[in-house]
């Protein structure tokens, strides 16, 4: 694999969204989450017919990267690489690979207030559950608001079912049971939904009375961990100490089992092969 600086303009990536990335959250150099993140990552290289990356060496370009910050957040691209013009791939791929961190600044409150969006998702079950890099339906959902009033979104499928948030799964309590959307035809099968199935969460279709009906309701992604709905349309919910638990136990993930580092939180952004 080639690894980058900067995405050059011949990228496969950059011209049509040709590859895929994950987002991990580390502490002290290290992602808890890491097999998980390269299982996924392995994943959808398989959908989209991808060379798979060096692992291995993947990991040190993130250990590298991260290692400056206490917490860091970790971008990893993984392209088709570069190419003529036009959608016919090259008969041999050389993929590129661009791995940058910046410290981890979580700002604001845990709990969300959400709305529903306009846009609905389409159905392509080839690319559903893969974090690919053609994310045009959620920047435009979440295009749809731009104040305070609103922290997430909730997201349709075509067929009216529910899907996700823009940047996050979704789960609702129902009879004290944890239940989230199935990804058979749209969305990302993120770590945070993972996390939850673990934990004993079910997956079943879901629709909108379903969500606004629901005893709570928890968005998930793998920088914030669980996060506890406060109101969706004209819903109000009671974030509860189940779901307070849930979000202790996250962190938990991140405790830090290292000595500080002599490095200050605020330094510049650092990728593995340069500034960012």
């Amino acid at each position: 694999m080639i690894e980058i600086e900067s995405i050059p303009t011949d990228d496969r990536g950059l011209h049509y969204g040709d590859g895929l990335f994950e987002t991990l959250r580390c502490v002290d150099g290290q992602a808890p989450f890491w097999d998980w993140h390269m299982q996924r990552l392995r994943f959808g290289c398989e959908r989209l017919a991808l060379p798979l990356p060096d692992f291995d060496m993947m990991r040190v370009q993130v250990h590298e990267s991260a290692a400056r910050f206490v917490q860091a957040l970790v971008k990893i691209i993984w392209t088709a690489g570069g190419g003529p013009r036009g959608y016919a791939r090259p008969a041999v791929m050389t993929p590129r690979v661009r791995v940058q961190a910046q410290p981890l600044r979580i700002g604001g409150g845990t709990d969300l207030k959400l709305r529903w969006c306009d846009l609905k998702l389409a159905l392509q079950p080839r690319l559903a559950g893969v974090k690919h890099l053609n994310r045009l339906e959620q920047v435009l959902a979440r295009s749809e608001w731009s104040s305070n009033e609103f922290d997430e979104g909730l997201m349709l499928d075509s067929l009216n079912r529910v899907v996700c948030a823009t940047a996050a799964n979704v789960f609702v309590r129902v009879g004290g049971q944890w239940h989230t959307p199935p990804l058979d035809g749209c969305g990302v099968a993120g770590i945070g939904r993972r996390w939850m199935l673990e934990r004993g969460a079910l997956v079943r279709e879901l629709g909108v009375t379903d969500i606004e009906r629901a005893e709570q309701c928890v968005l998930t992604n793998a920088v914030r961990g669980p996060r506890a709905a406060l109101s969706l349309a004209a819903r109000c919910y009671q974030p509860d100490a189940s779901v307070r638990a849930l979000q202790v136990a996250w962190e938990q993930r991140f405790a830090r089992v290292q000595p500080p580092r002599p490095w200050p939180l605020d330094a510049p952004s650092q990728s593995a092969t340069g500034a960012i």
